[in-house]
């Protein structure tokens, strides 16, 4: 019984702490409105450099990426290390990681609606197989240098990283690391979420209306 209340900490934990709307924040507190009403109106990284420029935009991504790192390399060590003797410190860890990505998609301090998962799964992600993160990472902002769109760097990103998982395995022995079978089902798993959140991303940029990150003005709405 005590196993079930602690996992269901770990999960109820990672869920708040992915929840946590934090450029919802920082644009309430730096520039006064909801950035619902503005651009996209998702309230996703994308949508706050729109409004609030490169700078605290990437600061707002920077932040989502931790809620993945917090829910990883504190709420599941911490608790798989002093509770779960049963459970691999992996599962914690993916656990940790899914409930984190299901409170920013569907956040319950905004309506359950939030971002659509990129920065946050790239915090997990880069908790648990670096490297491999830090490839995609690179090839996001490759797509996106050529594209000029964030969303399509993110769908080519999310699409590819299992394959680049798979390549690692084969060719440079990714065995030693526990679960990277796992992990790369996992990955699958969260790759198709991300591409399945940016299906009306996928709409628009199929019909040519996808919208850049260019600043917005507030005043002009």
């Amino acid at each position: 019984m005590n196993q079930i209340f602690n996992l269901f900490l770990v999960i109820l934990f990672s869920y708040i702490v992915g929840a946590i709307p934090v450029s919802l924040i920082i644009v309430k507190f730096t520039k006064g409105v909801d950035i619902r009403n503005y651009g996209s109106g998702n309230i996703g990284g994308t949508n706050a450099m729109r409004i609030l420029g490169w700078k605290l935009g990437v600061l707002v991504m920077l932040l989502d990426a931790m809620k993945g790192v917090i829910a990883v390399l504190f709420f599941a060590t911490f608790f798989e290390i002093t509770i779960f003797s049963e459970i691999s410190e992996i599962g914690v860890k993916i656990i940790a990681g899914i409930f984190a990505i299901v409170g920013h998609v569907f956040s319950v301090f905004a309506k359950f609606k939030g971002g659509k998962g990129v920065a946050t799964s790239a915090g997990i992600l880069l908790s648990l197989v670096p490297i491999e993160t830090l490839i995609v990472i690179g090839i996001f902002l490759l797509v996106f240098k050529i594209s000029k769109y964030v969303s399509l760097g993110s769908i080519v990103a999310a699409i590819l990283f299992p394959f680049v998982m798979i390549i690692r395995k084969f060719f440079f022995d990714r065995n030693s690391i526990e679960g990277y079978d796992l992990l790369i089902y996992i990955v699958f798993s969260i790759s198709f979420f991300i591409v399945f959140t940016h299906r009306k991303n996928i709409l628009r940029l199929i019909h040519g209306t996808e919208n850049t990150v260019s600043k917005i003005d507030i005043d002009e709405k």
